[in-house]
């Protein structure tokens, strides 16, 4: 693997793809916990469907960078299904289905008006090997924004994953805290769904996660868990891909379900 690693290194667009890596996956590890934690894998999976429509928004107005009309798209539609949701009109599974379904079919809609949608194909399983250096700088940014509110929040998140009747108790804001983990959720799925691709950045999301969770002991081994799963998978996933001339995200999926079920094995040994 680090003959290969260097081999990587001697290509500008490689290199790129390795940082992208190296920064995207601790960003993906931060939220894949609470995510975990939460029980929120299908709720992260409606907002990746959602990014199609977050890109037609753009190009209805006429944006040569459709990516800040997803965000903003993108963070509306995670407080609306979030409050819906909570709402208990209806179950939390079905909310999050209705609004998966209706963010890809309005997405495929507008984007095959005039044969359009072959333009962003490329969107359901992304290239983080055309990553740019401008787009580097800012996955750097998103890592630093979403660490520092980790700092000053995780304890919050944390409370509200657990209980959220007695985080409130305790005098949390709990519906504001749930809000901005959503918003925060949202961003960064939209930022990185072009190097990921929408049917897979929910796998990224939740397997190192809940690998983690199969053999941690406490929430600092979960963590840290977490992040070293993450990391292996996408560079070894980098490195597979590589040598074997195929796609690199679903490659780093299917690493990191190799070790989701290493862990489920481990953890059932330690059991008996």
């Amino acid at each position: 693997m680090l003959e290969a690693l260097s081999e990587l290194l001697s290509y500008d667009f490689l290199r790129r793809a390795l940082l992208g890596i190296v920064l995207m996956m601790p960003l993906f590890s931060l939220l894949g916990t609470l995510v975990v934690n939460n029980g929120m894998a299908f709720f992260s999976d409606a907002l990746g469907h959602s990014a199609l429509t977050g890109v037609a928004v753009g190009v209805i107005f006429g944006l040569a960078d459709p990516e800040p009309a997803m965000l903003v798209f993108a963070a509306v539609f995670a407080l609306l299904m979030n409050a819906i949701r909570h709402s208990r009109l209806s179950s939390t599974d079905t909310v999050i289905g209705v609004f998966s379904s209706c963010g890809v079919a309005l997405g495929l809609v507008l984007l095959s008006r005039n044969s359009g949608f072959g333009d962003y194909q490329s969107l359901l399983i992304g290239d983080i090997l055309s990553i740019t250096a401008r787009q580097l700088w800012i996955l750097g940014g998103t890592l630093l924004l979403v660490a520092a509110i980790w700092v000053v929040c995780f304890n919050g998140f944390y409370a509200v994953s657990l209980n959220p009747s007695l985080a409130h108790s305790k005098g949390l804001k709990v519906k504001w805290l749930d809000n901005l983990f959503v918003v925060v959720l949202a961003v960064a799925v939209m930022l990185a769904i072009r190097w990921v691709g929408l049917l897979l950045i929910n796998a990224m999301l939740v397997l190192p996660a809940a690998a983690a969770r199969n053999v941690a002991r406490s929430m600092r081994s979960y963590l840290l868990l977490t992040l070293v799963f993450s990391l292996f998978s996408g560079l070894l996933g980098l490195v597979l891909s590589w040598l074997n001339a195929v796609a690199t995200g679903p490659t780093i999926v299917l690493v990191s379900a190799a070790v989701f079920f290493g862990t489920v094995f481990l953890a059932r040994r330690n059991r008996a």
